[in-house]
């Protein structure tokens, strides 16, 4: 009984770590340090990255706190995209596009947000439709 007990925790370790390490693949800092120190050259690791495209299930991605990391890991399986990566450059401009989208992003989720704050209070200013002044 104590081998599944040892398993069950192996499996829970390996979630916890590969949770961890898939989300990192969002900072193109972190990819730039790993591209200049070979690892994105190194087969078992591209293979590891190709291992890791079952966080795109939805079983597994709900986990997810940046799910732009899966955009990254897409992204890793190309070599070109992996080689560009040593070029600080490279991910100085992944960086400051993630900045942008992100800006823009929020700035159109405010904008939804007043808007149907705005809709709701409007329903709730309006008389209901049976007018009882007939």
């Amino acid at each position: 009984m104590a081998g599944v007990m040892e398993s069950e925790e192996q499996a829970r370790n390996r979630f916890q770590s590969e949770l961890e390490f898939i989300q990192c693949l969002a900072n193109p800092n972190y990819l730039n340090f790993l591209a200049q120190r070979g690892y994105l050259r190194e087969k078992p690791f591209v293979n590891y990255l190709k291992y890791l495209l079952y966080w795109k299930e939805p079983e597994y991605a709900k986990f997810l706190k940046y799910p732009h990391c899966l955009h990254m890991l897409e992204l890793l399986q190309y070599e070109h995209f992996r080689k560009e990566l040593v070029n600080a450059q490279c991910a100085k401009f992944i960086d400051e596009q993630q900045l942008l989208h992100w800006q823009h992003y929020s700035r159109k989720r405010t904008r939804l947000q007043q808007a149907l704050a705005e809709q709701q209070q409007q329903q709730q200013q309006q008389p209901p439709h049976g007018n009882a002044t007939k």
